[in-house]
């Protein structure tokens, strides 16, 4: 979303660049004329901008509402909007914080007895038959040797009755 102080520098450099008129620069923009000719009638706060930036530097921590607050105990009249307008417009925001540390080293793997028959891995693979029909195979394999210690075939298996050590 382009702005309209964007646009009316865009509509500025159309017309010293390509020599286009305002209607034909504001068309192609896609700016209303009334938004390229209006202009503010706003004071500049430029004392209040000031020290809501003093502010913001002496309290980091600080967000638009608690300087609001102090602004008002100095005896600043204006509303929260508008300190929360004048703190955007100075691009103020509150500083992000820096992650902990996170701990340092290496992560070492959990060390696995390097034993055959000591840890077995399972699984079921579903097939289908020649006639169609749906079947299973437990299959248990030694995760040292990788050699498959049985292969059992069954039209339903479930995971109760089956426990390996």
């Amino acid at each position: 979303m382009v702005g309209p102080a964007a646009k009316r520098e865009a509509v500025a450099h159309l017309q010293a660049t390509m020599g286009l008129s305002v209607a034909a620069a504001c068309s192609f923009v896609d700016a209303d004329r009334k938004m390229i000719r209006y202009r503010s009638c706003r004071p500049p706060e430029a004392a209040l901008r000031g020290r809501l930036r003093d502010l913001d530097n002496e309290r980091r921590r600080f967000g638009y509402r608690r300087l609001f607050i102090l602004l008002r105990r100095e005896g600043e009249a204006s509303g929260i909007n508008r300190i929360y307008r004048l703190y955007r417009e100075e691009g103020l925001a509150v500083r992000k914080r820096r992650s902990r540390r996170r701990a340092a080293g290496t992560r070492a793997p959990i060390l696995v007895q390097a034993k055959p028959n000591t840890r077995a891995g399972r699984w079921i693979s579903s097939m289908t038959s020649s006639a169609g029909r749906r079947f299973g195979v437990l299959n248990i394999v030694d995760d040292v040797t990788r050699e498959c210690l049985a292969a059992i075939p069954d039209i339903s298996i479930s995971g109760a009755g089956w426990r390996v050590n």
